[in-house]
């Protein structure tokens, strides 16, 4: 099992450098040159991927929510702990690029447009989650009361997703389509292609990190164990 794993680990690393060398050469040199903004449209692909990892990561947290209320289980509380702080690690990432982006395209750093807005609250929200986490307690009743936050967070994110839609805003773009009919809008198949391979490469990142961290949370936890049964032997 470990030798499996271990092998899943070295194709996502060998697979992720190469995707992100490749991610920045269409990024920076093959897509084109956004006519309005220039160069720095190009934060855009980091925007995008953020977010939609951001989104994955708190689904993955909710999902994990749920099966902790269903039966709680150590191995769910600590999937979905990894998740949280990498959802909010690209939910940080996010709104710093669409800081930058809304600097270059509105002329200030901050609005309160609905999608920053929502996404906001859904850091809070998060960050509040792993709070939760690190309170004194038993395991099991801080599972419980952070499961029921992850859950909490989880509703927002097709608020956020929705936002822009639902608001009608005029600031934060719609790439794929405008209106309720979602006609119109779009991008240049170049970016299109950047924009999908980009959200790849980031979605990858996410996968290898996700892994990563539950075989740190595991060891952490084994060695806790043990160092609880060492005290209660000298104790003894």
């Amino acid at each position: 099992m470990k030798k499996n794993a271990g092998l899943i680990d070295r194709i996502l690393l060998f697979t992720l450098i190469p995707s992100f060398f490749i991610a920045l050469y269409l990024i920076f040199i093959w897509s084109p040159v956004e006519k309005m903004m220039g160069a720095t449209q190009k934060i855009f692909y980091f925007h995008v991927g953020s977010a939609w990892v951001a989104f994955l990561a708190f689904g993955v947290v909710g999902y994990y929510s749920v099966r902790v209320l269903i039966k709680p289980r150590l191995q769910y509380h600590i999937n979905a702990g990894i998740s949280a702080e990498i959802g909010v690690l690209f939910t940080t990432i996010t709104l710093i690029t669409g800081m930058i982006w809304g600097k270059s395209s509105w002329n200030t750093w901050w609005t309160w447009e609905p999608r920053l807005a929502t996404t906001l609250i859904l850091w809070f929200i998060y960050v509040a989650y792993l709070f939760v986490r690190k309170m004194d307690g038993s395991m099991e009743k801080i599972a419980r009361l952070s499961a029921v936050f992850g859950i909490v967070g989880v509703i927002n994110v097709p608020i956020v997703f929705m936002a822009i839609r639902w608001w009608n805003t005029k600031l934060h773009p719609i790439v794929f389509g405008e209106g309720k009919n979602q006609s119109g809008g779009g991008i240049e198949p170049e970016m299109l292609v950047t924009l999908l391979f980009s959200i790849f490469t980031i979605t990858l990142l996410y996968t290898f990190l996700m892994r990563k961290g539950i075989e740190i949370e595991k060891m952490r936890h084994i060695v806790k164990k043990a160092k609880s049964k060492a005290i209660e032997k000298l104790a003894g």
